[in-house]
């Protein structure tokens, strides 16, 4: 086997090996040819190319979501390093392990006109759980660095950067390992949670206890407690796609629920206790709603963090899940009417829900309500931001399918990449659903030869920013359309066949219906299913529906 000459490049490779890092996502490059001799001639290690390091950052983000583990991304020095920086930023906000492996100058080369040369170090400190900067010459110190990077990016869940200066020559090679660095095991010491009797009897005198769940892997939470918190006549549960929590009192679609709601039932609704885990929460209307309609106590559970995203936060539980409700939940429940009331006005809006749906023309609505209720039960779907994650709030998805979005920074930036990247690694075949200004945003995502053919995208093309015009103040101009709404008159034809990919169109419902199964059925390599609404009309149609509500 071939090793790169440089012991650096040997120690960072076999501290990586060591601790079971498996998957490395590379960038093309000169300056990091150390590490891409050493990676890809060990077949220990999983190796992928993906020369865009924006689209690498973001596919590998994907995996690491998947696998719930560290995955690196190697790049060159130089601006190729800035290129990962939405994917890093989300990797913090998500609290996915992800490991950035960035070669450089040696520091003598810094600032003096080289080029490739920025200012490499710490580049990430804002949002980075570590920085290791490492120095030219292989040292106890260095490999003390590269592991504690590789430990905190799991013990803390988030994005580290190593970074590594190489001088030349790079690309020379030795049969054997020069370097044994020493392995450190670090251990993981976990707080017990003891909780309070005084807590637990605020829980059970409470009669309005609200539970809000936002972005969770699947099967985060078991069973039995679901089942506690459904059973109890004082727990109203609000989930969102994301939570990937399903329970049929559970009430995950949040907008639908509550927008109509007047001044009477706001404070109705209101909590004595909201009771919050998961991650980003999607919807703006319930957070606009307990801003205004403040808890008295607000406990969010997490073993690491907890934002204050309503100006309520009263206790931070840093424990797991299970741990918590473990304790907190028994079998008895306590006279209360939240409950039911509220479902009694669920089951109304689901009535109104349907009955609205089958009047609409073709349009956003239209489409998202298809496509929710034709998804292949043995998928995994991931959604990109903006309309699309909204709109897909709005409708009933089998529980059957876990639902993943970048919602840690909520960009359109990376959402394709991070679906390639998880579906290289997913069980089940992977459905993207897109908007298109994300798809054309992200469209180098296809530059990527891991694409299973059995992946698919679902694009809906309404001709631009399509949100903006839900905005309150939206007025119909040459500047809005322009600079807000981005209106244009692209499509995906063209790429789909530069790529190699299958390509569908849809233009109407008739259409919808005779090509969605044939693109489903479709697994001889990946395809793009595009369809076309009418721009003007999606915004009218989305406003009517809640007002149809009330």
């Amino acid at each position: 086997m071939k090793y790169p000459k440089i012991p650096l490049a040997q120690s960072i490779l076999e501290i990586c090996q060591q601790k079971g890092v498996k998957h490395i996502v590379i960038s093309p490059g000169s300056r990091n040819a150390p590490l891409t001799i050493g990676f890809t001639n060990n077949p220990f290690f999983k190796c992928y190319s993906v020369a865009d390091e924006r689209c690498a950052a973001f596919f590998a983000l994907g995996i690491a979501q998947q696998i719930q583990q560290p995955v690196v991304v190697v790049c060159t020095s130089g601006s190729a390093l800035l290129n990962y920086y939405p994917a890093f930023a989300e990797a913090f906000y998500s609290q996915i392990p992800l490991v950035v492996l960035s070669a450089d100058r040696p520091q003598h080369k810094i600032d003096i006109g080289d080029g490739q040369t920025i200012r490499q170090e710490n580049v990430f400190a804002n949002h980075s759980l570590f920085n290791a900067n490492l120095s030219e010459n292989n040292s106890l110190e260095n490999d003390h660095l590269v592991q504690m990077a590789l430990h905190i990016s799991v013990a803390k869940k988030g994005p580290v950067h190593i970074n590594v200066p190489f001088e030349e020559p790079l690309y020379e090679t030795v049969s054997d390992l020069q370097v044994h660095p020493k392995i450190i095991e670090f251990t993981n010491e976990e707080k017990p949670f003891v909780m309070d009797p005084a807590t637990l009897a605020v829980w059970k005198n409470a009669t309005k206890k609200l539970v809000l769940v936002g972005e969770l892997f699947p099967n985060s939470v078991e069973q039995h407690y679901l089942e506690l918190l459904a059973n109890d006549p004082s727990v109203v549960v609000l989930t969102e796609k994301t939570s990937n929590l399903n329970h049929p009192t559970f009430i995950d679609q949040i907008d639908t629920l509550i927008t109509p709601f007047d001044e009477a039932e706001l404070k109705a609704f209101q909590p004595e206790i909201l009771l919050t885990f998961g991650g980003m929460v999607v919807s703006k209307r319930i957070k606009a709603f307990l801003r205004n309609y403040k808890p008295e106590l607000h406990w969010h559970i997490d073993e690491l963090r907890a934002y204050d995203t309503f100006g309520a936060l009263t206790n931070h539980f840093e424990t797991k899940i299970n741990v918590f409700l473990s304790q907190l939940l028994t079998e008895d429940t306590f006279e209360s009417t939240y409950k039911s009331g509220i479902l009694s006005i669920w089951k109304d809006r689901v009535a109104k829900h349907q009955e609205y749906n089958s009047k609409i023309p073709f349009s956003d609505f239209k489409v998202f309500d298809f496509i929710c209720q034709n998804l292949p039960e043995n998928c995994q779907l991931q959604v990109s931001n903006s309309s699309a994650i909204r709109y897909m709030q709005l409708f009933d998805v089998a529980s059957s399918i876990p639902v993943f979005c970048n919602r840690g920074t909520s960009g359109i930036d990376g959402s394709t990449s991070t679906a390639i990247g998880a579906s290289a690694v997913s069980t089940l075949p992977t459905v993207l659903i897109t908007g298109d200004i994300g798809f054309l945003y992200d469209s180098n995502a296809l530059w990527n030869n891991y694409i299973p053919s059995n992946f698919k995208i679902i694009l809906i093309n309404n001709g631009g920013g399509g949100i903006f015009r839900i905005l309150p103040g939206h007025e119909e101009t040459e500047t809005f359309n322009t600079f807000f709404e981005t209106s244009h008159q692209l499509n995906a034809l063209h790429l789909a066949k530069m790529y190699g990919l299958d390509y569908f169109k849809v233009t109407d419902e008739t259409s919808l219906d005779q090509q969605f199964s044939v693109f489903l059925a479709q697994n001889e390599k990946p395809s793009i299913l595009e369809i076309f609404t009418p721009e003007k009309v999606n915004d009218a149609i989305l406003l009517e529906f809640f007002r149809k509500l009330k």
